[in-house]
């Protein structure tokens, strides 16, 4: 990257040109490369996990008890919480590279030094910093996922690295079997090899990022242009040589007003002025998860040691299993994300995973409770809550400008865990200490409120962002389309349609009507059906939800943007129909390369297209022309009201 930054105001297509691109090896790189610091704190939160009732027991060679593992587990969440702040405004200011390599640094360090701990402050202070290198990890990692990884994959692949905090769980839950087995190693040396363990792994990592390139959404409103378009121009060379097939022309352009230093209160005004909703949204969101999520896992083994008399060996066993449960949650859920919707999936994990969560509890208070049914319960709830907490970071990253991005995952994420994760740990470590199994279940009927709280907010202020590109979800700052609309000019992209040829507004106001005529339609469908319940406003809805009150411009926006791409394939559906004739459907979507349009998206084109009678399906499941492919419209007189 160059060191010197030229400002000025810019049009660029590099996000859409990054929105675009069919699935590559690039995208995996990413996954990898960034995705894997969540095994990282799946395997620091579940080593302490597995060996905490060792470390409480005679010989471990450090002097705890229960309470100081409750507490150990609040600084390190403290810690957690102080590195997100602080890095995540550096992330913002000098960058998403430069920082996740810093934070992986101040991890390794860290997690090796918690090895050698011999008294509690000790392992206090390394616990903080460790906290505070993978607070940063998440505001730096997930800002540069999302901005790197196509609008259709965003949802899926988000849940998926964050899902992956639970390979590392169960990583550290089946090494912990061996490093605590006392017939290999002594009390006071299999755990602190665990913490080194952590330390081998964040080096292997940290080689890997190194071939991580910066985000070209970062680059160019920093004034970095040509580096941008240098990298994004390097990542489509390689998509072309690796599927052998031209890439789709690129959409709209956003046009930016460079800048290099972003006032913090002009960052901070954003949520409070502009997104207030928002704001509230990703509050609810964090505080739910962070409270159920850091007071379970952290005190899981203790509470199967104390209350149904599992040996510290046995308990790497159980916590294998529950990572395995938690890591299923977000891989098999996490396409819904994409397809079905952020508000339904979103609201739908929170007050899932509640409802377990408050069945276990009243089955605890009763001493109905078995060993296996504990487990199967607690392994359910966090089946469901695992792609719920995920999809608290995919929110905050989507809804908020990209110049705020970083910072906007780091202030949620800290606020909500500071309510919801410091005090999670503190609770149930003084609740398990106290030996009272109905204590222990009042925490977790604190733990499904706060996740129905969450889900209460998801209902009322949840943002339709599936399949959106990041700038239309929420337009950066510096757009001069933003700062013309707020002085009621006409923004320059209005300027530039009028001095389009006759020939290509005509198709463009073609497609108007084309989109026009097929909102009619859904909206008539939605009206006879039961999605005229589902809250918000919208066609069809008959409820009111107040998080969608001042959002009508980013809301059109969007789906203008996601009616104009379902009508590109819904035309490249009908043509490849008229070119070849009768074929089976996997032939047609195998010569679109429908797989690289997203989840459920070539499915939905085909739908369309035979309600608009474009297609036919014919036998054996293939599908023909319709009899109004030939026309450019797909209608003929007057459609409206046709279903």
């Amino acid at each position: 990257m160059t060191t010197t930054a030229e400002f000025g105001v810019v049009t660029t297509k590099v996000p859409a040109r990054l929105d675009r691109l069919p699935w590559s090896r690039f995208h995996w790189r990413i996954v990898i490369g960034l995705g894997a610091v969540w095994i990282l704190d799946g395997l620091e939160v579940t080593i302490v996990g597995a060996v905490a009732a060792r470390m409480t027991e005679p010989g471990s060679g450090i002097n705890l008890t229960s309470a100081d593992i409750g507490t150990a587990a609040a600084i390190y969440v403290a810690g957690a919480c102080v590195g997100a702040l602080l890095f995540g405004r550096l992330t913002d200011r000098y960058g998403r590279k430069k920082l996740f390599m810093l934070t992986l640094g101040i991890y390794v360090l860290a997690t090796v030094a918690t090895a050698f701990a011999h008294d509690a402050w000790f392992l206090y202070l390394a616990r903080f910093i460790t906290g505070m290198g993978i607070g940063g990890e998440y505001a730096a990692i997930n800002s540069a996922i999302d901005e790197l990884i196509p609008a259709r994959n965003r949802g899926r692949v988000d849940l998926a690295v964050n899902g992956s905090y639970w390979v590392g769980a169960a990583l550290g839950s089946l090494v912990a079997v061996l490093l605590l087995n006392e017939s290999l190693l002594a009390a006071d040396l299999g755990w602190r090899l665990a913490f080194g363990l952590g330390g081998i792994l964040g080096l292997g990592i940290m080689l890997v990022r190194r071939h991580v390139p910066e985000s070209p959404r970062w680059l160019f409103i920093h004034g970095h242009q040509a580096d941008a378009e240098r990298i994004v121009d390097g990542i489509e060379a390689e998509v072309r040589q690796e599927t052998g097939r031209e890439l789709e022309e690129p959409g709209e352009a956003v046009t930016v007003r460079q800048r290099d230093v972003i006032p913090f209160s002009e960052i901070a005004g954003v949520a409070l002025r502009r997104y207030p909703r928002r704001a509230v949204l990703g509050l609810a969101l964090f505080v739910g998860q962070a409270f159920l999520y850091n007071a379970i896992v952290f005190d899981l083994g203790t509470i199967l040691n104390r209350f149904f008399d599992i040996g510290s060996g046995s308990i790497p066993y159980f916590l294998t299993l529950f990572a395995i449960a938690n890591f299923l949650g977000p891989l098999l859920l996490g396409r819904l994300f994409d397809t079905v919707g952020r508000k339904p999936m979103i609201a739908g994990t929170y007050f899932g995973s509640a409802l377990v969560a408050a069945v276990l509890a009243v089955l605890l208070i009763n001493g109905s409770l078995t060993t296996t049914w504990f487990f199967v319960l607690v392994s359910l709830t966090f089946f469901v809550a695992s792609a719920g907490a995920s999809s608290a970071y995919l929110t905050v990253s989507e809804v908020f400008p990209m110049e705020t991005r970083a910072l906007s995952i780091s202030l949620f994420f800290a606020i909500g865990t500071a309510v919801g994760g410091i005090t999670g740990p503190l609770l149930f470590g003084h609740l398990i200490h106290s030996g009272n199994a109905d204590l222990v279940a009042i925490g977790f009927l604190v733990g499904a409120a706060a996740m129905a709280l969450g889900g209460v907010a998801e209902v009322f202020f949840g943002v339709q962002a599936e399949q959106q590109s990041l700038e239309n979800i929420a337009r950066p700052l510096t757009a001069e389309e933003s700062e013309a609309a707020w002085r009621n000019e006409p923004a320059p992209q209005d300027a530039r349609d009028r001095l389009r040829p006759a020939g290509v507004r005509r198709a463009a106001h073609e497609r108007e009507l084309r989109i026009a005529d097929r909102t009619d339609r859904r909206r008539e469908r939605e009206r006879a059906g039961a999605r005229r319940y589902r809250p918000g406003t919208g066609p069809g809805s008959s409820l009111y939800s107040p998080g969608m009150a001042g959002t009508a411009g980013t809301a059109s926006r969007t789906s203008a943007m996601a009616e104009q791409r379902l009508d590109d394939e819904i035309e490249q559906i009908t043509h490849a129909l008229q070119q070849s004739g009768p074929t089976s459907r996997d032939r047609l979507e195998q010569a679109l390369g429908g797989h690289s349009w997203g989840p459920g998206r070539f499915s939905r084109a085909l739908r369309e297209s035979e309600r608009e009678s474009r297609a036919k399906g014919v036998a054996d499941g293939g599908y023909a022309p319709g009899d109004k492919a030939d026309r450019p419209d797909g209608a003929s007189g007057d459609t409206r009201g046709r279903r």
